[in-house]
């Protein structure tokens, strides 16, 4: 599938959806995308670095926590006026801890993300599905 029939999603669906290779630098490729796409939705700035925010702590958890590949889906919707912004990242679900010591990740350096997604999000959540697990989080626009 190349990355047109990708972004050219049905309605109803996410309007943005893309790979996230398993790789350095891929979330700063991801945020660099994503702000061409806020931009181009007009949202207004401190918007739209809340949302890069919590797109980038999602992307993070996947390449560090999860199994690739990954995927990012990006949509907004409008229910009674209110309009949203949702970022979902799904994965191949968790890598196994398997021989990871307590102390194998510095506790000041990890372990906020998902305390930043649920501080910034109106709903966010985790489902497990067939194609893996997903992490979403929808931020709140303001009313039309």
């Amino acid at each position: 599938m190349t990355a047109a029939q990708l972004d050219a999603a049905p309605r109803g669906e996410a309007e943005h959806v893309f790979p996230l290779p398993h790789a350095p630098g891929a979330v700063s490729a991801a945020r660099h995308r994503i702000r061409k796409i806020l931009t181009g939705w007009n949202l207004a700035t401190d918007f739209t670095e809340d949302v890069l925010l919590v797109a980038s702590e999602l992307l993070t958890n996947a390449i560090v926590h999860a199994l690739p590949p990954a995927t990012l889906a990006l949509s907004r919707s409008e229910v009674d006026r209110c309009r949203a912004v949702r970022v979902e990242v799904t994965d191949m679900g968790p890598v196994s801890t398997t021989g990871l010591s307590a102390s194998a990740l510095d506790p000041d350096e990890h372990g906020r993300g998902l305390a930043i997604v649920t501080a910034l999000a109106t709903r966010c959540g985790v489902y497990v599905h067939s194609a893996g697990t997903s992490r979403w989080a929808e931020l709140q626009v303001g009313r039309g």
